[in-house]
């Protein structure tokens, strides 16, 4: 059994959250419904059906700064 390209998006999602919010990675991971992927039928692939999701705040640039 193999990480879809989503699961591993979804971990590096999970990764990218608990670095930025500074909290443990570990109930995000446990979080994660997991479920073999339809599609493949030569090997097992697993999918995440509820990946984590970040969310920014609103910003506003000041005069002569660059958008990034």
């Amino acid at each position: 059994m193999k990480l879809s390209n989503q699961a591993v998006g979804a971990i590096m999602l999970a990764l990218q959250r608990s670095l930025m919010e500074q909290t443990d990675i570990v109930p995000t991971l446990l979080e994660m419904n997991l479920q073999v992927s339809p599609d493949d039928q030569t090997q097992s692939t697993l999918i995440v059906t509820n990946p984590p999701v970040i969310t920014f705040e609103k910003t506003t640039l000041n005069e002569g700064e660059e958008d990034v």
